[in-house]
């Protein structure tokens, strides 16, 4: 498989259903969102963006599976499956705050292959595939070289339907308010992950994410030179809802203060 000619094609549907999203900016009315559960929303933009990147996935890749988020097409086993969030973001782009992206990874196996974030408002396309590099349009990215907590700029998303550890996640967060550069939270996680790739964050954390939320930003994470893991510094970040990602040089100090805060408890509810 030529991944740098799928990598681009996937850019090139990324950047075209990212304009459709940006001409409805402003357009949904209140009628028109549905809550899928709490705090949850959806529009006839992220289905209509998903069934446009689901028909144009199937011309990249004919014999190809679907993860999707919004359930325009049924979720089925292949060699290869495409991880799809076609709005990463709703409720940013329902309130027309920055940021919100598209999201698209393909995996084979249990190996991700390629990764494309496009960021609508800044017109950012992140992407990277196997036996490339990590780029923000043509231009190649690294992770930062902050080598301490102290100084580093980190970003989250704060729970906003899954409490289950919501006073171990306070209680982190006040550590880090403390002993940081900052804290941020912008409201859409393949984003997030796409800054901490290109230096403009130090790290990220987050609880309660699903694939599509997180498997192309991973992964352009960890071609930019980061590492990523979930809490307990185990490999079930995709699955697992679970992800911590970092520059190479603060992985071991931010991991060791994410098993003393949250790790605890989270076995607990997991018993």
């Amino acid at each position: 498989m030529n991944w740098m000619k799928v990598c681009e094609q996937v850019c090139e549907l990324a950047r075209e259903v990212g304009g459709f999203i940006r001409s409805e900016s402003g357009k949904v009315q209140a009628l028109e969102i549905e809550t899928k559960y709490k705090n949850n929303f959806v529009s006839y933009v992220d289905k209509k963006a998903e069934a446009l990147i689901v028909e144009g996935l199937k011309t990249i890749i004919p014999d190809a599976g679907f993860i999707v988020e919004e359930g325009t097409v049924e979720e089925t086993k292949a060699e290869w499956q495409w991880i799809v969030d076609p709005l990463d973001g709703t409720t940013n782009f329902l309130h027309q705050l920055p940021s919100y992206a598209v999201s698209i990874a393909l995996r084979g196996g249990d190996e991700t292959v390629l990764g494309v974030v496009y960021e609508i408002n800044k017109k950012e396309c992140f992407s990277a595939y196997k036996g490339g590099i990590a780029r923000v349009n043509e231009q190649q990215i690294f992770v930062s070289k902050t080598s301490e907590l102290k100084g580093s700029l980190i970003s989250t998303g704060m729970p906003y339907y899954d409490f289950e550890i919501l006073d171990e996640y306070m209680c982190f967060l006040k550590h880090l308010v403390k002993n940081s550069g900052g804290i941020r939270r912008y409201g859409a996680a393949a984003v997030d992950l796409c800054y901490v790739a290109c230096g403009r964050y130090d790290a990220f954390f987050e609880h309660s994410l699903s694939p599509w939320d997180v498997a192309a930003g991973a992964f352009i994470v960890q071609m930019a030179g980061g590492h990523v893991s979930d809490f307990q510094g185990d490999q079930d970040y995709i699955f697992g809802r679970r992800i911590l990602a970092t520059n190479e040089l603060i992985y071991n100090e931010f991991l060791g203060l994410s098993r003393q805060y949250l790790c605890t408890s989270i076995r607990k509810t997991e018993l």
